[in-house]
């Protein structure tokens, strides 16, 4: 009689201030403007809430909120190479812009066998050139529809609306477990994966997530400097 097979844990993560330590759409919209695949105003129009952010004044989530939609304004009819290329140039010069304790982590993860699948709200094109430096087993990120070489401007995928969903397709097709399972994210919009993984973590959480790891007993972790404390 042939014994079961073994199914791979799985470990989930949300990227974009969670590993990478900016938004990597935030980066790829700036580096557009720069290389002149959009137009300078672009710049000008994040202005308001980028500083309200760093000065206290506003929230992250809004100014990353306005860099979304601005890119959904703008990359109607740019072509997917140019896309392509200037993503090449921003992971090329900022693929270390990491935070330690989830790069530790991914390395020991792999180490133990885990399928590893990262979850981001930006752009595929960008998680992609991401994941060249970092390996995950699978990448998901926002996808736009593509004709002739250029982007309609219309989504079609958006997975930081359903990131649970995304989690419980991948272990369903992939044959993984849940059991063990590691889950990492810092803001609201990751309770789902967190919810569904035997170890989740909330790694330097906004106001919302800390609230709710602290009502469901989840861990806490924050990277400030060249200390990392556990909670």
């Amino acid at each position: 009689m042939k014994s079961k097979a073994v199914k791979k844990r799985v470990a989930v993560f949300d990227i974009d201030g969670t590993i990478f330590r900016s938004s990597l759409q935030r980066e790829l919209i700036m580096s557009l403007v720069k290389y002149g695949v959009f137009p300078p105003i672009v710049r000008k129009e994040l202005e308001h809430d980028y500083f309200a952010w760093v000065n206290r004044q506003g929230n992250y989530e809004d100014y990353i909120m306005r860099v979304v939609r601005s890119y959904e304004r703008r990359i109607g009819a740019v072509a997917v190479d140019d896309v392509r290329h200037v993503a090449r140039l921003v992971i090329e010069q900022q693929k270390s812009r990491v935070y330690t304790f989830t790069r530790d982590l991914i390395k020991n993860l792999k180490k133990q066998g885990y399928y590893l699948l990262a979850i981001s709200g930006s752009p595929i094109e960008i998680v992609k050139e991401f994941n060249r430096f970092y390996h995950f087993d699978a990448v998901v990120g926002m996808v736009f529809e593509v004709k002739a070489g250029r982007y309609t401007g219309q989504v079609l995928e958006i997975p930081i609306h359903d990131k649970k969903g995304v989690l419980e397709q991948y272990v369903t097709q992939h044959k993984l477990s849940l059991r063990g399972s590691v889950g990492v994210g810092d803001t609201e919009s990751d309770v789902g994966f967190l919810e569904l993984v035997t170890r989740p973590v909330c790694f330097n959480p906004n106001s919302n997530l800390y609230r709710i790891a602290r009502r469901r007993g989840w861990q806490v972790v924050v990277e400030r400097k060249d200390v990392i404390y556990r909670f």
